[in-house]
């Protein structure tokens, strides 16, 4: 009776395992959703679709972006939350992903809420200005401030974005004051800066790229650790006397925590084929975006020392901002 009552066991067991195995060996099964809490042409959003298509193939089925700005990028992230654990709905993450939390601890979700899957790049930003605003260095730049204090705008999208720890630390550093005008993210401000109804942005290098090259918009600095072979003209904020204002956007892929490791690991791999591909590859490079990808580990273990620079910049933050 015993021998009888265990192999009934092992069976049952058996039949609540089995489908739940077979779901991750096949996984997936289905088109993947990715949430980008950014609108579409922004860095985040260039950075998932430019992987995208090679990691659909890998995976046989496609990856569906969907744009959900807002709400400070915060949005995005409660739709993930809303969906089971079972890697069919990504977070496509950066900087805010790590700093919003720390923010504004009624969101309710953290750090721990998501798992990492793996990066997929880093990028430098760059301050710029329209050529109407009269001012050709940064130099140029903190005197109009300086003339003018509250009156300069700058386009925001809340604090997490490695974009809001460079501006607002080097705002500190500079002794200046700007005045925030509220966007959704993605390009959406790009016409009032082009228009001069906004006075300077920091923006990702692969979304004012071109504007740039083709005198639109003046680049005053660059916020990453060495000058971009893009642009090797435009000088660092180290260089320029600011160091501890320089930051890297960084892009990646996080899941709900608790998504089983097969699932993790598929989609690693996957993201890792494109990022590996020559042609892919080029594309970052030739958008002034670095490939670093990391797998879930080394992700993790990343975001670990993101986490202690985020808890100093959150620190910093003015009351009254």
């Amino acid at each position: 009776m015993k021998q009888l009552i265990t192999r009934l066991f092992a069976v049952a067991v058996g039949c609540l395992i089995s489908p739940l195995a077979s779901a991750q060996s096949d996984y997936p099964r289905k088109p993947i959703q990715v949430v980008v809490p950014y609108g579409p042409g922004g860095a985040l959003d260039i950075a998932v679709r430019l992987v995208g298509e090679h990691m659909g193939q890998t995976l046989g089925q496609p990856l569906v972006v969907l744009n959900r700005p807002g709400g400070n990028t915060n949005i995005g992230p409660g739709i993930v939350l809303q969906n089971p654990p079972d890697g069919y709905m990504l977070l496509a993450s950066s900087t805010a992903t790590v700093i919003n939390p720390l923010v504004d601890s009624k969101l309710g979700w953290n750090r721990d809420s998501f798992q990492p899957i793996a990066r997929i790049a880093t990028s430098p930003s760059l301050f710029v200005v329209a050529p109407g605003l009269g001012v050709k260095t940064l130099a140029e730049f903190v005197a109009l401030a300086k003339s003018k204090p509250g009156e300069l705008t700058t386009p925001v999208t809340g604090f997490g974005s490695s974009q809001a720890v460079a501006r607002e630390s080097f705002a500190r550093l500079a002794g200046i004051r700007l005045l925030d005008v509220a966007y959704k993210g993605g390009t959406s401000f790009v016409p009032d800066l082009l228009g001069g109804r906004l006075s300077m942005s920091v923006s990702p290098l692969n979304v004012v790229l071109t504007m740039v090259k083709e005198g639109r918009l003046i680049a005053l600095a660059n916020t990453g650790l060495a000058r971009s072979p893009v642009l090797p003209d435009v000088p660092t904020l180290t260089e320029l006397g600011y160091s501890e204002a320089a930051s890297n956007s960084w892009f990646g892929l996080h899941a709900l925590t608790g998504t089983p490791a097969p699932v993790i690991q598929k989609v690693s791999a996957a993201l890792r084929a494109a990022m590996d591909d020559p042609k892919v590859r080029q594309q970052f490079v030739t958008a002034g975006t670095d490939p670093g990808y990391l797998d879930s580990a080394a992700f993790n273990s990343f975001i670990d020392e993101e986490m202690v620079k985020a808890r100093r910049y959150v620190a910093t933050l003015p009351n009254t901002r």
